[in-house]
């Protein structure tokens, strides 16, 4: 599976990437994550199964959706954010994309 979390600059997202890399090794899945600034997105969707928007971008999220219908677009929890609960945010994709 190819997870792609978008943010303003791609920063602080990149920390969420390393805890959600973390958890999904201590349950043995191989998962391809990748944090991108939202401007960037369009070099990364290629394979993507899910875009993973950061709270600061939430207001983008109707546009993502236009520009990629194919790939489901969700918002990450504030307060998972925020806490930097990357086991939760994976759990929520795991269970949003029905795996």
């Amino acid at each position: 599976m190819k997870i792609i979390l978008a943010c303003a600059a791609g920063m602080s997202t990149s920390m969420l990437v390393e805890r959600m890399k973390e958890s999904a090794d201590q349950k043995g899945m191989e998962l391809q994550i990748d944090a991108v600034p939202v401007s960037s997105l369009s070099s990364h969707t290629e394979g993507a199964d899910i875009i993973l928007l950061g709270p600061q971008v939430s207001y983008l999220k109707e546009k993502v959706a236009a520009d990629y219908p194919a790939i489901p677009v969700k918002v990450i929890e504030m307060m998972d954010y925020g806490m930097m609960n990357g086991e939760k945010v994976l759990a929520d994709t795991i269970i949003q994309m029905g795996r």
